[in-house]
């Protein structure tokens, strides 16, 4: 699991996150809800490593991530994939740019195991492409030119160039924020697929209705910290805390 223990990080001496604990299990999608701002983004970067906080613990599988040397950092990074809020595509076909992600997050012997092995079957490297997309229905357009995709297309692009190196831990920003209603039900049945292949799913969104459908559990972010973290039923339906509950009602607005 990406264990996350007394998170403590803040820019510009201002705190935003404190004492912050979080533990995210392979075969689970987790929602990390919560107002615009208060630092959904810095808990998924802290997560991807991109991002060291100030104080506490990032465990990966019993792996302190910062207490390792930075070649085995970067073989635990590789094992975390991460769709941002904009596609940021290349000027390339759609197949290149799935293939690029899995290129890029192979180690040396992964791609010389992998050439061999496209030699004697020759389409290792175009199967894990053509899944990946098939993923997000868009196998139909491999050999379009990304620039020519609509933002919808171009960001189901981006979540299939994350997982088509089959990373263990996914984490997805906001992934559906300005798409229209087809577009945001791919992705959400995308990332129910990526669950049942067995990764951890992590999702920051504001919309509390797309948690609601999509995660097993639910953390709620206001402030500094969590409030709770718990089953999507049980924090919709009997929250504990009374900040969770106003938020969700809509009565605590940041």
């Amino acid at each position: 699991m990406i264990e996350l223990t007394e998170i403590t990080h803040g820019y510009d001496g201002e705190s935003v996150l404190e004492d912050l604990s979080m533990a995210i299990d392979r075969g689970e999608v987790v929602g990390i809800i919560g107002p615009s701002g208060v630092g959904k983004t810095t808990v998924l970067r802290i997560m991807a490593l991109f991002l060291r906080p100030d104080d506490g613990t990032v465990e990966l599988d019993g792996q302190d991530v910062w207490a390792v040397e930075d070649r085995q950092r970067l073989a635990l990074r590789r094992r975390i994939g991460m769709v941002f809020q904009e596609a940021s595509l290349f000027d390339a076909t759609v197949a290149r740019n799935v293939e690029y992600g899995r290129r890029v997050r192979r180690t040396w012997r992964e791609r010389v195991e992998e050439q061999f092995r496209s030699v004697l079957r020759a389409n290792g490297t175009a199967d894990a492409v053509s899944d990946a997309l098939e993923v997000v229905e868009l196998g139909h357009k491999v050999d379009q030119k990304a620039q020519s995709l609509s933002g919808g297309e171009a960001q189901r692009v981006s979540f299939a160039r994350a997982i088509a190196y089959e990373p263990t831990y996914l984490l997805l920003d906001e992934p559906t924020s300005d798409l229209d209603p087809r577009n945001t039900g791919l992705i959400e049945d995308a990332i129910c697929e990526a669950r049942d292949r067995d990764m951890g799913v992590v999702v920051a969104t504001h919309d509390m209705h797309q948690a609601e459908r999509i995660a097993d559990r639910v953390a709620v972010l206001l402030g500094d910290g969590f409030t709770e973290i718990g089953s999507t039923d049980r924090i919709f339906e009997d929250p504990t805390d009374e900040r969770t509950r106003k938020f969700i009602s809509g009565e605590l607005v940041y």
